[in-house]
């Protein structure tokens, strides 16, 4: 990627440093997962545990500075693509703000924890990102590349889009009104848009130059190694489609490139 001397954005709030080392068990994990997702607080509800989630791998300090710009860089390069097509619809866009810890954080939607991921919280309007996740790409997920750390931020940025758009809050209405099933169905929809929405960015990423050749290849290996059935397989052996919440390899990377294809968010009705 051609990122260095590019516009870093301001729109970052920095609590390196200040996260706890607490460790959180499998339940745990999933129950703040839940909550994050649904906006609601159950930090209260998770406890220490004697099953530990392995933690971040540590990053050497000049790595973390380079990862904390290239970040900016994207974050920034979001806010143009956004800010772009809000004007072009009479719109004023409010972008998100990036929150960049280590470890454990709080969220206007509970406890945040790095064995989460990167993820986007609505109540507060802000991305969470754990910049040690780009080690976790490449030893666990086999997904490395500055441009498949570039796509899992689009993909975030993405979900404040649907905020902002109020397909958020009408999907959460919805899933708390039908049944599990039917509500994994719904939040794949909505992960599926999200990754169709960060490849209307990585359509312009590549009109700007940002990408270079192989980048989207790498974009391409991020968003396939995200995939449900990739990830239960992985961890388990098996898959359970009825438990998927962000969809398939193979539908994660074609919504990735409908977006990228088209550079048009009208292209990205996943609904």
């Amino acid at each position: 990627m051609r990122w260095r001397g590019r516009r870093e954005s301001t729109n970052v709030e920095d609590r390196r440093g200040l996260g706890g080392g607490k460790k959180t068990g499998i339940l745990g994990i999933i129950i703040l997962l839940i909550g994050a997702y649904y906006g609601v607080d159950l930090s209260s509800l998770v406890g220490t545990s004697d099953v530990d989630i392995p933690q971040s791998s540590p990053l050497a300090s000049q790595e973390e500075q380079e990862l904390n710009s290239l970040s900016r860089v994207v974050l920034a390069d979001t806010e143009t693509v956004w800010g772009n097509y809000f004007s072009r619809h009479q719109q004023h866009y409010q972008p998100p703000v990036m929150v960049l810890y280590n470890g454990v954080t709080h969220t206007a939607c509970g406890t945040g924890q790095s064995a989460m991921g990167p993820f986007y919280c609505p109540n507060d309007r802000k991305v969470y990102l754990d910049l040690s996740f780009y080690q976790d790409m490449k030893t666990t997920l086999g997904a490395g590349g500055e441009a498949a750390f570039a796509y899992v931020i689009a993909h975030e940025v993405g979900h404040h889009i649907q905020n902002l758009l109020g397909i958020l809050p009408k999907v959460h209405q919805l899933q708390g009104q039908t049944s599990r099933t039917q509500a994994n169905q719904l939040s794949v929809k909505v992960e599926l848009q999200a990754d169709c929405f960060a490849g209307v960015w990585a359509y312009q990423a590549t009109q700007t130059g940002l990408f270079e050749t192989g980048d989207i290849e790498n974009a391409f290996n991020a968003a396939e190694a995200v995939g449900d059935d990739r990830l239960q397989k992985r961890s388990q052996g098996y898959v359970v489609p009825d438990s998927f919440t962000h969809g398939t390899a193979a539908q994660r990377l074609h919504w990735f490139k409908r977006g990228l294809n088209s550079g048009d968010p009208n292209q990205c009705h996943t609904f």
